[in-house]
């Protein structure tokens, strides 16, 4: 029968998955499958599992349990193998590789932070602080019909939100690496400016997360973070 993979970890974790049932329609006991010194976390599975929330809830609270045992390679939503012979073998075949990656992020957890800014708020910053689109600004609004301002005036501020916005990523990246073993910055989407994240030890997450509060206590309002963690760390698997 096919199984659905969670998680890689070594022999001697605890693996400590009593009453854990997995995901799909017929949730059967998650367990593990052994192969020289690793362990597959794993259930079996009858059906293609998609991307259902209950499905969702079960993967991490699977990849919660086994961070409180020690560390974990937890595997991306959705991962399956035809059956334990192939786990043993990929296992196998890749075990050292696993065993450095395991020792690399042992006694840490992934923080993912995001950050947006109030568009409002910055336009207006912009057309105070910015003598060239103030002015702009104020030759449109007092009627002046030349077709080019509106156009110049928006480039203008789209260049200047631009460099602001990267300015600041790029300070609260250099603030908070230094409590990170590594970290890893993403393109960041929609409204927001920033998206990274970063891999803590244990010992400095409370000041990982005082600094973070600090941080955003300190940049004030039109500024939004949103601090996810501590989460398997997913972004830090190779």
């Amino acid at each position: 029968m096919a199984l659905y993979v969670y998680a890689i970890t070594s022999e001697d974790h605890p693996l400590d998955l009593d009453e854990l049932s997995g995901v799909g329609s017929e949730p059967a006991p998650v367990r593990a499958v052994a192969s020289g010194p690793l362990r597959a976390v794993v259930s079996e599975i009858s059906e293609k599992i998609r991307p259902k929330r209950r499905d969702l809830q079960i993967h991490q609270e699977v990849q919660e349990r086994l961070m409180r045992g020690g560390p974990v390679l937890p595997l991306q939503f959705g991962y399956t193998a035809a059956d334990e012979p192939a786990i043993e073998q990929a296992l196998l075949k890749d075990a050292d590789g696993y065993l450095a990656n395991l020792e690399r992020i042992g006694g840490c957890a992934e923080y993912h932070v995001r950050a947006s800014q109030d568009e409002e708020q910055l336009l207006r910053r912009i057309l105070r602080e910015s003598p060239e689109a103030g002015d702009l600004n104020e030759r449109i609004r007092a009627g002046d019909q030349d077709p080019q301002l509106p156009l110049a005036l928006g480039e203008l501020i789209a260049a200047q939100v631009q460099e602001r916005q990267e300015a600041l990523a790029a300070g609260l990246v250099e603030a908070l690496v230094p409590f990170a073993r590594e970290h890893t910055v993403r393109q960041a989407s929609g409204a927001d400016f920033l998206n990274f994240s970063l891999l803590v030890p244990d010992d400095r997450q409370e000041e990982f997360r005082t600094a973070e509060a600090s941080l955003a206590r300190q940049i004030g309002d039109g500024v939004e973070f949103r601090l996810s963690g501590p989460l398997p760390p997913y972004s830090f698997v190779e």
